[in-house]
Parts: structure tokens; sequence; C-alpha cells
């Protein structure tokens, strides 16, 4: 049996690191679903989101970490589980051309381009 292959080359990804994202769906534990995108995995479209997706992992005693014990740390969510912030609200992203002729994102809501 084949592995199923988990790779999304069509789709484009509308956030990149450093962009401040808001959850829309998934495990919302509390009000403060916002967060900045620390790190975005192209081949499994995921991304590791500050404040978002907490995971704990219990860890055994080692050199690093001699008591060992449970770590909190951000695991990866879904891209189309995130939508990207322009100011106070959630937007859509699009592409067009600016004005030196390069693609570029650009928020729907405003018309803004995103830097």
């Amino acid at each position: 049996m084949k592995a199923k292959n988990n790779s999304h080359q069509t789709a484009k990804i509308h956030i990149k690191k450093g962009d401040t994202v808001v959850q829309i769906a998934g495990k919302i534990v509390d009000n403060n679903n916002t967060g900045k995108v620390l790190r975005v995995y192209t081949k499994t479209y995921r991304a590791v989101v500050e404040g978002l997706n907490i995971i704990s992992r219990h860890t055994k005693p080692s050199a690093s970490n001699p008591n060992g014990g449970i770590i909190k740390r951000e695991a990866p969510i879904h891209i189309s589980n995130l939508m990207l912030l322009d100011g106070k609200t959630a937007t859509r992203v699009g592409r067009k051309e600016n004005e030196k002729g390069k693609l570029q994102r650009y928020s729907v809501k405003t018309g803004e381009f995103i830097s």
C-alpha cells in the first residue's frame, strides 16, 4: 500500500512567518486566539503560531533538563484554520501586481497591499 502524500503543490499559502493571525477553527481554548506566526511548514500546509495549539510534552530527565517533567509548547496547526489579521479584523488574502509589476499579497477587505 502506497503512503499518502500530504504535500499541497497547487495551493498558495496566504500567511508568512511574522504575520499576525487569528484562529478561526479547530481547538479554541479561550478568547485569546491570536498570535504571531513563528514557522510555516509548506509541505504539510501547517504553521506554528505563538500561543496557539499548546500541547503538553512529558519528558524524561536528561543532561539539558535534569528534572524532566511536563513541558508546554506550541504544535503546528493547519493553515486553513488561520486567517490573517489586518488591523483589528480578519481578512482574506488575495494576490495582484503592484506598481513595479511584482505579484504581492493584498487585503480583500480593504484593498491595501500587505507587506
